[in-house]
C-alpha cells in the first residue's frame, strides 16, 4: 500500500479517487491522529483489529509467531496504510503483531465508521477496493520474491525502495525479515557496497 508521496491520509484518499480538489470536510468518516512511541504495540497477538492506519511518519514491523521463533513478515513506512488485515476483515483474533520501531504519527479510521461509510458512499467503496488490491499485490509480490529471488536480490530491492529507512531498522530485524542471520546480511551489504 505504498503511497510514499502522500504525507496525510486525506492526500492519499483524494489521490486514489482522483479528486485532489475535494474539500477537506468531505471525508465520510472520522480520521483520528495518534502517536505510538518506540516499542509500543499497535496491534497485539490475539487482538481483534478495529482500526486501519495511515503512517504520517515512522516505521512499524509486522511479526508472526513461528514454531520456535517470531518472524518479521513486513515493515510499513511513511505514506503507507497498514493494519492486521485478516483480523480487520474477518473480525477474528490477530495472528500478527504490529510494533512501532520508532515514534510513529498515524491517522486511524475505526472499522465501524468505515463499514457505515461503505454502505453510503461509492467513493469509499472504490477507495477500499483499490487499497485492498494494493495490499494483495504487495503480499503477492513479497511471496514471489521470496520464492524466486536470491537474498541478495531481495535486499537490493529493499534497499532501492526504502534506503532512507533502513538506517533506522536494526540489522538483526532486516536479517530476520530476509530470513537470514545478521552475519550473512553484513556480508551481503559489504558485497553490494564494493
Amino acid at each position: 500500500m505504498s503511497q510514499e508521496n502522500h504525507k496525510t491520509f486525506r492526500a492519499l484518499y483524494k489521490s486514489v479517487l482522483g479528486k485532489e480538489h475535494m474539500l477537506d470536510e468531505e471525508l465520510p468518516f472520522k480520521v483520528t491522529k495518534r502517536i505510538f512511541k518506540r516499542k509500543d504495540i499497535v496491534t497485539a497477538y490475539g487482538d481483534v483489529e478495529n482500526e486501519v492506519y495511515f503512517m504520517n511518519s515512522g516505521i512499524v514491523e509486522m511479526t508472526i509467531k513461528a514454531y520456535t521463533s517470531e518472524k518479521i513478515i513486513d515493515f510499513f513506512f511513511t505514506g503507507e496504510m497498514f493494519c492486521a488485515l485478516t483480523s480487520f476483515l474477518n473480525q477474528i483474533p490477530s495472528d500478527v503483531q504490529i510494533t512501532a520501531l520508532e515514534e510513529c504519527l498515524v491517522e486511524s479510521i475505526n472499522r465501524d465508521e468505515l463499514m457505515k461509510a461503505y454502505e453510503n458512499s461509492i467513493d469509499v467503496n472504490k477507495f477500499g477496493r483499490i487499497i485492498t488490491e494494493q495490499a494483495y499485490l504487495r503480499k503477492s509480490n513479497r511471496e514471489k520474491d521470496f520464492l524466486s529471488k536470491t537474498v541478495e536480490e531481495r535486499y537490493s530491492t529493499m534497499y532501492e525502495s526504502h534506503s532512507k529507512y533502513l538506517a533506522n531498522i536494526p540489522v538483526n530485524k532486516v536479517a530476520k525479515y530476509l530470513g537470514i542471520h545478521p552475519e550473512s546480511l553484513s556480508r551481503i551489504r559489504k558485497k553490494l557496497i564494493s
